[in-house]
């Protein structure tokens, strides 16, 4: 890693090591600049490498096109002291992927379904994104219980879809691990390597549903708490 590139490290989750990318920029002195996480606020800081990492292995992160170190770097620094952490648009994905190319994505909630820009995905993606723009704006807090509403009920489907999902793949695992056991003591070194070929296919699924399951977890909270203020201007 060098300076100005965007690197991210695999954060835990209720115990399960690996499941959600964290991303920054790289400062190139062995600091970091990224949205800093501390209970449920985030604020966007310059931080030690070891702070950032927690104590976990840091991979860059590579995109076609990337603007100049200075660039980079001088939009890192303009955004020191930001505290305007949102999942949905302002991520510590969205941050990163800023600095790197002037562009606002976030590569994991779009393989999840949560791109509202383009994608009609399983949990209804541009109804999030009206209830997202018009809580904020022109909604009465009727509306947004309505809307609220029916997002929650998305979630659930869609976390029982995804759970049913890992648990499946999960089993794929365990089965090709024994195929492959019993592969070697027939001497089939063949079959035992196609083997572990599948059951390293099934991890890859496992992991990536894993993740699925991280932001269905994380988007509910960010729902409730933002359901909770609309009851509450109601009373």
């Amino acid at each position: 890693m060098a300076r100005s590139d965007q690197i991210y490290v695999m954060r835990p989750l209720v115990g399960i090591n690996g499941v959600y990318q964290h991303h920054g920029i790289d400062y190139g002195d062995g600091t970091v600049i990224h949205y800093r996480k501390m209970g449920n606020d985030a604020q966007v800081e310059r931080t030690s490498l070891e702070t950032f990492s927690w104590g976990q292995p840091i991979y860059p992160v590579y995109h076609a096109e990337v603007d100049a170190d200075d660039v980079v770097i001088a939009r890192a620094e303009s955004r020191l002291g930001e505290g305007q952490y949102d999942l949905f648009f302002n991520n510590c994905e969205h941050f990163a992927t800023w600095c790197k190319t002037g562009r606002r994505e976030s590569a994991q909630l779009a393989s999840f379904g949560l791109d509202f820009d383009q994608i009609n995905g399983p949990i209804n993606g541009p109804i999030f994104r009206r209830w997202a723009e018009r809580t904020s704006q022109n909604a009465t807090p009727e509306q947004a219980l309505i809307l609220f509403q029916k997002a929650m009920g998305d979630i659930a489907l869609a976390y029982q879809s995804t759970l049913t999902a890992q648990q499946t793949a999960q089993q794929e695992i365990d089965t090709w691990q024994k195929v492959a056991q019993r592969a070697l003591t027939q001497q089939r070194e063949d079959l035992a390597r196609a083997a572990l070929q599948r059951k390293l296919t099934a991890q890859r699924q496992v992991n990536s549903l894993t993740q699925q399951l991280h932001d269905l977890i994380t988007l509910e909270l960010s729902l409730q708490r933002n359901r909770d203020i609309a009851e509450r201007r109601l009373e």
